[in-house]
């Protein structure tokens, strides 16, 4: 196992925590109705048209969001290419932007600008399924105070590796990890209501998950440990998984 297959397991696991975030989950019921334009009441108690509907809209919504940070994972890669010299430094330095991000989301918050809410809003969605996709765009071009740390340090790490197709798979798989659930709750609403009543309490919780990783993996990156951790993590591997990598 090496250090790109660690850091998108990584990057998956921080889309799904950018999900369960206190800035994201909440809104998820309000997403799918804007997107689809279905009422939520309708989307609780409505039959397979209406899941059908807002499954599709949702599936553009997706697209939206991920072509904004697969663009982004392209450019945070292409930047660190530019300064390959200084490959150690901008690793060093990425990791300490990385745990100070982790270090906000576990509750210090020395500076208000993670706090300014940096979202392009939309009071009327475009006609059609190109509409759904541009809502998502602009939810992939926002900078919220809980999914901002998290994209940021998945965006920290791009920039240490030096094929641009690197920063393209980190973020394709943290767009994943954010879409696969919105997916199925557009799928199952009603269910996604009533987990949402009794998950709601543990959002803290997320959040400071959400902390802890970012600081392990910037902890990691300043230390020169990623590859360390490759390395332990390959001799749980079984044999015919290292045989395909």
């Amino acid at each position: 196992m090496n250090e790109l297959e660690i850091g998108v397991a990584v990057a998956f696991g921080a889309g799904v925590l950018s999900f369960l975030s206190p800035c994201v989950l909440p809104l998820v019921p309000s997403y799918l109705s804007f997107v689809s334009g279905v009422g939520i009441e309708d989307l609780e108690s409505g039959g397979a048209s209406a899941r059908r509907t807002a499954f599709t809209h949702s599936l553009f919504f997706v697209l939206g969001f991920s072509l904004i940070f697969l663009m982004l994972g392209a450019s945070a890669t292409l930047i660190g290419r530019l300064f390959r010299e200084y490959q150690l430094w901008i690793a060093r330095i990425g990791g300490g932007v990385i745990v100070l991000f982790g270090l906000y989301l576990l509750g210090l918050r020395p500076g208000l600008f993670l706090q300014r809410d940096r979202r392009i809003h939309l009071k009327n969605k475009p006609l059609g399924y190109l509409g759904s996709t541009l809502v998502g765009v602009t939810f992939g071009a926002g900078w919220s105070p809980c999914i901002g740390p998290i994209l940021g340090g998945i965006l920290m790490f791009a920039a240490t590796r030096e094929m641009m197709t690197d920063g393209l798979v980190l973020l394709g798989f943290y767009s994943l990890g954010l879409a696969v659930p919105f997916l199925v709750s557009s799928l199952a609403v009603s269910w996604f209501l009533s987990t949402f009543d009794r998950f709601k309490r543990y959002l803290p919780w997320v959040e400071r998950a959400s902390g802890a990783l970012l600081v392990l993996v910037g902890v990691l990156l300043i230390s020169g440990r990623f590859t360390a951790l490759a390395a332990w993590a390959t001799q749980f591997t079984p044999d015919w998984v290292l045989e395909r990598i």
